[in-house]
């Protein structure tokens, strides 16, 4: 989804590597994107999707071993 009325952002964490993806928020969804490849694919997940990934995050679910 490219649409130029989204407003794009990512984390204040984001570091200068460019390593980085970006959110933006639409009517019952969370888009995400590579922040170094704007026209690239966009992941779309519903609230509960959203919820569930945040979750995840924040439980470790998706960090790599030994990091």
């Amino acid at each position: 989804m490219q649409d130029t009325t989204l407003t794009w952002r990512k984390s204040s964490r984001s570091g200068a590597a460019g390593h980085c993806v970006e959110i933006a928020e639409a009517p019952a969804s969370v888009l995400v994107r590579d922040s170094k490849d704007a026209t690239g694919p966009v992941l779309t997940f519903g609230s509960t999707g959203w919820a569930g990934f945040i979750a995840g995050i924040r439980s470790g679910e998706f960090d790599r071993p030994g990091m």
